[in-house]
């Protein structure tokens, strides 16, 4: 294990104790208008040992929910119920930073108290089911945004961001990555736009770096991070060749703000990855998909990230570091549990001494 994992690290205007992160993910487990309930304070308190928690993708309006019972922050009881998380986090001496996530096309109208449809750079369905109350159904074709909705979906995530800070999140993580509306943006297999948000490189990355700079110009740069999975193909997105460049060109353009973090959601370009490090001069968190303990701590090691993001572990052991620590086993994440239910697989996953009690 390297025992640099274990130091304090810089992360925009906070020093963090650690340099593991809580990576977000959907739980699906929020009130019916979007609120955090009870669960959510018990579940993220349980896991702010990390140097970060990031939170469940959340949504900024209305039209960016895309799933059932997932959060957002956008209304003043969403305010009052992450302020609960947010507190619940602080009290244990960690950090939170709540993620930003516009689903776009990946929605549907059952999923929401709207019934509306999803909107997106274009109207091209995802050519995928979703899971909905009656079970699951063909996501239908999105409505193409309008520029002047384009510019009202900016400033849907400027307010959010505003809101989070309410909160008391100590930042915000936009998403940018999986194949929802930021990525959406990037691919050609999903936007076809022939106006300033489509076609060229600079026109596909126009929106990921107007939303990261209104919310950085609103909470400051240092509060405001971005999560990229470059190369993912996933739910009809293709970056299609000129992936790498576009990736190579948004994140030195991002790298000019100043933010607080950038997320990669590694997908296997080594060369890539390389070439991001050397053109971001900020902070970098890496996520690898499958990593073997083993491996944990070897990219901090390399100096290709300063931070390492873990999902399922993390999920499956509120104490995740000083299990790492004590070199101790891990329980595993049960899947049955991952999106929607009670505690269960969700805030009764057994800390070490009780699991050793047992």
């Amino acid at each position: 294990m390297n025992p640099q994992l274990f130091n304090p690290v810089r992360v925009g205007r906070y020093t963090l104790p650690n340099r593991l992160v809580m990576a977000p993910m959907t739980r699906s487990r929020a009130n019916v208008d979007g609120t955090p309930g009870d669960l959510a304070v018990d579940y993220y308190r349980q896991r702010a040992s990390v140097g970060l928690v990031v939170t469940e993708g959340t949504q900024p309006s209305e039209d960016g929910q895309g799933y059932l019972t997932t959060p957002g922050i956008h209304a003043g009881a969403h305010v009052a119920g992450w302020k609960q998380v947010t507190a619940a986090v602080h009290d244990k001496g960690g950090r939170i930073f709540i993620q930003l996530m516009h689903a776009g096309r990946m929605s549907h109208p059952d999923n929401t108290p709207h019934h509306r449809p999803g909107v997106a750079p274009s109207a091209i369905a995802p050519g995928a089911p979703m899971f909905t109350a009656t079970g699951m159904q063909e996501i239908p074709e999105p409505r193409a945004l309008t520029t002047g909705e384009i510019h009202q979906t900016v400033e849907d995530f400027r307010l959010a961001a505003r809101r989070a800070i309410e909160a008391g999140a100590d930042g915000v993580e936009i998403h940018g990555a999986n194949a929802y509306l930021v990525h959406q943006f990037l691919a050609p297999s999903a936007n076809t736009r022939t106006d300033r948000y489509g076609g060229s490189i600079p026109n596909r990355a126009r929106f990921a770096i107007e939303v990261a700079t209104a919310i950085a110009a609103e909470i400051g740069s240092d509060r405001t991070a971005i999560r990229l999975s470059p190369g993912m193909q996933l739910w009809g997105i293709d970056e299609g060749a000129e992936g790498p460049d576009l990736y190579r060109h948004l994140v030195g353009e991002l790298d000019a703000l100043g933010l607080a973090y950038l997320h990669i959601a590694q997908q296997g370009d080594e060369a890539l990855l390389a070439d991001i490090r050397k053109l971001w001069k900020g902070t970098l968190v890496l996520n690898r998909a499958s990593r073997p303990r083993d491996r944990i701590g070897t990219d901090v090691a390399a100096g290709l990230a300063d931070l390492e993001s873990y999902g399922q572990l993390v999920l499956a052991n509120p104490d995740f570091v000083a299990r790492l620590k004590a070199g101790a086993p891990m329980n595993t994440a049960d899947r049955s549990t991952f999106f929607g239910g009670t505690a269960k697989g969700y805030t009764d996953y057994p800390a070490l001494r009780e699991a050793l009690a047992a």
